[in-house]
């Protein structure tokens, strides 16, 4: 007997690649317990020794369902036999995660094209999943690419191959021209589909008018037997159908029959079906009319090229409104330059974008765009940052000031050294967040799948359930009122609006979101902050300026040195530090023009303070909390301390040679347009939370000010994310556990951004890299964010009424296009106007989703969104 080949590997979550165990045959054959384990094999990084081996191994081991598991290091692969019926491969990369390692991955984007329907996405994502060693696959209508995430080594070709085997186009991720070649084919389809169109319009319009028009006039079919004699007309229809049916309407047979061999019949399939029982029931009645029943002898040739020409027309209009949705990261690509003024050697020569290098330095003239992203060396003048930050008012640039390619120079000239080129500036990431978020998926698309993936199916079974009882029980002639009945519940049911209607919206959505200075890293996170319960706002950065500034220093009585003396020492120790409190201290020496020896053994304890040595002396400086920790009594400085804090101020005491001789405070102001938008919060509904490393106190103070409803003070940066599961176990609307949104600066507060149901990132206009962030704010203060959560609830808005609208037409039309009216009212839907009805609904959920591109923010001083 030949040994059979063993079996192929099939696709699991994070990096592992899964196939059943080789099996023998008799007696040689594996034991039953073997015989139900799967395999798996993950690329694992960050192994260094046998000990790290070891450790994996041991967790993988640890995991319900595993049988066996060995961790090769060399390969840096580990090989598990697993239960799939107790675990995933997607456990398995979790235990190696969470014993210290990465499972290695990659990712790959491409076009696909040829899709007509949600269906057709659930076919190629249902392909690429079974492609060795994919690890997620997702695959957007509206955009019509696929995202596809890979274990490292996986052939990529082998990813592409398998969508070409179900019958779609790839076009491949180009370097540097992936956007141009996707436009360039999207049009060259609009082209032949406005073709085939044209063809489809003109062959049908003959057999409208000598079939259709006459039967809504009195009379008027009579008079037309008396032109053309019957039999004529139908062999002329028939010529005119048949060269719609396999001309214009092959797409329909192509197309639909590789979907029905792969086991997932889609829109086309359901097309070609009833356009083809249309159109060979006339054929049967004008060439074989004797083995039709009495009184069933009709033709209905004009009602299968109108159905493919109304289908083509609705496919035209979805392809132009699909093309809309795209606008806005189109604009973005507009905005880039072509050519750069660079200065070499005191010459100026003009040369294309693509040849400038860091470094280099490039001349902008009033008026002209700013090519590159780089820093001011020399010139003053404003310029326009609102394609960044969405903010219209030009900013001062001097000297050291960074300025973005893409933004306009409108003033003075300036000299501009170049820091970033190519997929490194702010505006190709900005481009490339854009384009992620609208390839992503939010939560509520999978109801829209889950009712895909066996729509098309039932539908099926349904025509055939219909066509069966009106030949069973319908009036004579019976066959007639079968074919038309189920033509029309075939034609009219079309999965189309169900796959458009959540990918549009979230592209239309986080295309605005960006003219905004709004960035969604993910399509989920426009469902989540519409649904937040809670807003926790850092302090520093976010509700203030950010840039403290020294208002006090408070001597103890008993106190061996001067204010002056003793800011020395301060700013000495507080100098190798970056938090922007010793940046303020700092400050407020240079500005006393002291001069700041040198610290040594400087050590800062995150959350506390710092110490070091300056001169000899021993110098500490932070928080009430560093001083009870190291021993020291500030009882004496406690009374001034409280009542800086009482006044909103930071309170920092300063130990010397272990004794504590001084309380300071620092103030940072509180952003102008702070107040009025934690105001448009509440009045959207949300409870507002403060989460601080400052004292009680002075939290407290500043949070009276600010209308805030809840402080959490004195949290260190490492408790921040602890801070967010407490706010998340409080209740929230309907009992359940609340959703929280915390805002920060994107660096310390990465953590709690992570744990937050969404983290929303203050960036400055220049670093749009937050990974921890699933929301970016361009601009630095919290209008923006009340900007976002009014954008992010009009667009899940906007995606509820598309799939009411897609899941209501279904429910409401099959069961008319069925002739579940015909008892009560004599009427049967003709399957032509089942084939406009199909192209609107498609229409209409593009239409919709379009209407977010009107959409106005909400006046921050107005009523919330």
């Amino acid at each position: 007997m030949s040994t059979p080949p063993p079996a192929r590997p099939r696709p699991s979550a994070h990096g592992a690649t899964v196939a059943a165990p080789p099996s023998g045959d008799g007696a040689a054959g594996p034991t039953p317990d073997v015989a139900r384990l799967s395999q798996a094999t993950l690329g694992v990084e960050g192994m260094t020794c046998a000990a790290c081996s070891g450790r994996v191994e041991k967790a993988l081991a640890k995991v319900p369902g595993v049988e066996e598991a060995t961790v090769n290091l060399a390969t840096e692969r580990a090989t598990v036999y697993f239960d799939a019926a107790e675990t995933t491969p997607l456990a398995l990369a979790e235990a190696v995660q969470r014993a210290g390692y990465d499972v290695r991955t990659e990712e790959v984007s491409f076009g696909v094209g040829g899709m007509t329907c949600a269906a057709c996405v659930g076919r190629v994502e249902k392909a690429l999943a079974g492609a060795d060693g994919v690890v997620e696959a997702s695959v957007n209508l509206a955009t019509e690419r696929a995202r596809v995430r890979y274990a490292a080594g996986t052939d990529v070709d082998a990813l592409y191959e398998a969508v070409r085997n179900t019958g779609y186009d790839v076009i491949e991720a180009a370097e540097g021209g992936a956007a141009g070649a996707e436009d360039e084919a999207r049009a060259r389809a609009r082209h032949t589909l406005r073709r085939r169109l044209g063809w489809a319009a003109g062959l049908t319009l003959p057999l409208f008018l000598l079939e259709m028009v006459p039967m809504v006039i009195p009379g008027g079919m009579d008079f037309v037997d008396g032109l053309v004699p019957m039999q004529t007309r139908w062999l002329i229809a028939f010529v005119l159908a048949s060269a719609v049916q396999f001309g214009p309407g092959w797409r329909f047979y192509r197309a639909g029959w590789a979907a029905a061999r792969h086991g997932s019949p889609d829109m086309n399939t359901l097309v070609a079906l009833g356009t083809s029982a249309a159109y060979g029931y006339s054929v049967v009645a004008t060439f074989l009319p004797g083995v039709l029943p009495a009184g069933a002898v009709h033709v209905y040739y004009e009602a299968s090229a109108t159905i493919i020409t109304l289908i083509l027309l609705g496919k035209w209009f979805e392809a132009r409104a699909k093309g809309q949705t795209s606008d806005a990261v189109r604009a973005l690509l507009g905005l880039r330059a072509e050519t750069a003024r660079v200065v070499r050697d005191g010459a100026e020569t003009e040369v294309p974008i693509g040849e400038v290098a860091v470094g280099d330095v490039v001349r902008v003239r009033p008026g002209e765009k700013v090519p590159v992203d780089g820093v001011v060396a020399e010139g003053t003048s404003y310029v326009d940052e609102s394609m960044v930050t969405g903010e219209p008012v030009p900013v001062e640039k001097t000297e050291g000031g960074a300025v973005v390619g893409g933004t306009v120079n409108q003033a003075g000239a300036l000299l501009v050294e170049t820091t970033h080129v190519g997929a490194d500036t702010v505006l190709a990431q900005i481009v490339q967040l854009v384009e992620e978020a609208q390839a992503s998926r939010p939560a509520i698309q999978a109801l829209a799948d889950r009712v895909v993936a066996v729509f098309v199916p039932v539908v099926l079974v349904v025509a055939a359930l219909v066509f069966g009882v009106w030949l069973a029980v319908g009036p004579e002639p019976s066959l007639t009122y079968a074919l038309v009945a189920a033509v029309s519940v075939l034609i009219i049911a079309c999965p189309c609006a169900m796959g458009l209607a959540t990918p549009v919206s979230v592209m239309v959505g986080t295309g605005k979101a960006a003219e905004l200075g709004v960035l969604f890293r993910k399509g989920e996170a426009l469902q989540t902050l519409s649904e937040a319960d809670v807003v926790a706002l850092d302090k520093t950065g976010t509700l203030t300026e950010g840039r403290p500034t020294l208002t006090d220093v408070v001597l103890a009585p008993d106190a061996d040195l001067d204010e002056d003396a003793l800011l020395r020492l301060v700013a000495a120790v507080e100098v190798p530090s970056e938090h922007p409190v010793a940046a303020a201290i700092v400050r407020a020496a240079d500005r006393k023009s002291l001069a700041t020896p040198p610290a040594s053994n400087f050590e800062a304890v995150p959350g506390f303070g710092v110490s070091g040595t300056v001169e000899g002396r021993r110098v500490d400086v932070g928080a009430d909390r560093y001083m009870e920790r190291l021993g020291y009594d500030a009882a004496a400085l406690a009374g001034g301390a409280g009542r800086l804090a009482a006044e909103g101020k930071t309170p920092l005491y300063a130990a010397v040679d272990g004794r504590v001789v001084a309380a300071l405070a620092v103030a940072d102001p509180v952003k102008e347009t702070t107040p009025a938008a934690i105001d448009a919060l509440h009045r959207a509904g949300l409870r507002v939370a403060m989460v601080t490393g400052d004292n009680r106190a002075t939290a407290e103070a500043v949070a009276a000010r600010l209308g805030i409803d809840e402080v959490l003070a004195e949290v260190l940066p490492a408790d921040k994310a602890q801070a967010v599961t407490d706010l998340q176990a409080e209740a929230g609307r309907g009992g359940r556990p609340a959703r929280v949104a915390f805002v920060g600066d994107g660096i310390n507060d990465a953590p709690a951004l992570a744990q937050a149901d969404v983290g929303v990132a203050i960036g400055t206009g220049t670093d749009v890299a937050i990974e921890a962030a699933d929301v970016v704010l361009m601009r630095g203060d919290l209008s923006a964010l009340v900007e976002a959560r009014a954008l992010s609830a009009a667009t899940l808005k906007n995606v509820k009424q598309n799939l009411f609208w897609a899941f209501a037409y279904n429910v409401v039309l099959i069961p008319v296009a069925a002739g579940a009216l015909y008892p009560a009212l004599g009427v049967l839907l003709s399957p032509v106007f089942g084939a406009a009805a199909m192209g609107l609904s498609s229409v209409f959920v593009l239409t919709n989703a379009l209407r977010l591109r009107r959409f106005a923010p909400p006046a921050v001083g107005g009523a919330a969104a």
